[in-house]
């Protein structure tokens, strides 16, 4: 009788976590690229190792061009994911480096060197998932060496 009332129990908490889960998916996250215009972008005028460090590490949350993944289309990640892109491209998107006021483009490629010295960037658990985006210290002395070089033509 207790083995009974236990499994009945057990199934209605499935069921109800099926049906949550399921009603979960019809709550989309935006997760739209808006249009893109390379002669706006930071990568314009950049050499091509920087561009495709820039790209490899960190375009899906820093661009107008992000590479969604299977995943984020499932939720509760499709809103976390979603959250992550929405919050990076609000900070710096380098798709539309252009519209900073040079001040602004000095500020961010200061930041871009602390963050990546200091490894908060790319964020720990995008890593998790995306190994390949990992910067070597050799990455990131490039990266500040260019970025360095950067603020110096700003000023």
């Amino acid at each position: 009788m207790a083995a009974s009332r236990i499994a009945l129990w057990a199934r209605r908490v499935l069921i109800l976590f099926l049906v949550g889960f399921i009603g979960m998916q019809f709550v989309r996250p935006d997760r739209t690229n808006p249009p893109a215009h390379a002669a706006a972008s930071l990568t314009a005028n950049t050499p091509p190792h920087i561009t495709a460090l820039l790209d490899r590490s960190c375009r899906d949350c820093h661009s107008n061009e992000t590479r969604w993944p299977w995943y984020s289309n499932v939720a509760p990640m499709s809103w976390l994911v979603a959250d992550h892109v929405h919050h990076g491209c609000e900070h710096l998107n380098y798709s539309e480096w252009t519209t900073y006021d040079p001040d602004h483009q000095d500020k961010l490629l200061g930041e871009m060197c602390g963050l990546v010295k200091r490894e908060r960037m790319p964020l720990p658990s995008y890593l998790l998932i995306h190994r390949g985006s990992r910067l070597s210290p050799e990455d990131v002395t490039a990266l500040c060496a260019w970025s360095d070089k950067m603020r110096d033509t700003l000023q």
